[in-house]
């Protein structure tokens, strides 16, 4: 007898399932990406993608003083927290900053019409990013931080040649 009662029991709920699917009319789907690291910061997100308009100059410019103009950008961290002592976690208290790009020597190289130039970046302490190398580290502090770097137009010792340039560079962050 209580076997029959468990069997009873069951089918209701069973075909209340299978009835609330014939009716289902539209179906999606919400796809989802993410992922948790162990970071110490967050990149703030007017950081993530920029696009520096560099300046228009004449090829003479480039030829007499061997660079261009100067354009500032930043790069902002958020929410930084450092891990408390015996939390288990690695204690970051450092971090490298590496631009990343198509090298043309120790700069970063251009694409599009304009030839004899590259790209140089440099930080607020005056140290040059080569590609791919990373800037020395700096010291990690709880809070934001503001990140000054400079990028300028050099020559590159090939022949000069006036049109437009464009280029891609990638950042990455490193905590240690």
């Amino acid at each position: 007898m209580f076997r029959s009662a468990r069997y009873v029991s069951v089918f209701p709920l069973v075909s209340l399932l299978v009835g609330a699917e014939a009716f289902a009319q539209d179906v999606g789907r919400v796809d989802m990406r993410g992922s948790i690291i162990e970071t110490a910061c967050a990149i703030d997100m007017s950081s993530r993608d920029q696009a520096i308009e560099m300046a228009t100059m004449p090829v003479s410019q480039i030829i007499r003083d061997g660079y261009g103009v100067d354009r500032s950008f930043t790069v902002r961290l958020v929410n930084c927290v450092l891990p408390r002592l015996g939390s288990g976690l690695a204690a970051q208290r450092q971090f490298q900053t590496t631009f990343d790009g198509r090298a043309d020597g120790s700069f970063f190289g251009v694409d599009g019409n304009a030839r004899g130039v590259a790209l140089m970046i440099a930080d607020s302490r005056g140290n040059v990013a080569a590609p791919g190398a990373p800037l020395p580290l700096e010291e990690l502090v709880s809070g934001d931080k503001v990140l000054n770097y400079s990028m300028r137009l050099m020559g590159n010792k090939q022949v000069l040649r006036s049109g437009d340039y464009y280029s891609t560079i990638r950042f990455k962050m490193e905590y240690y």
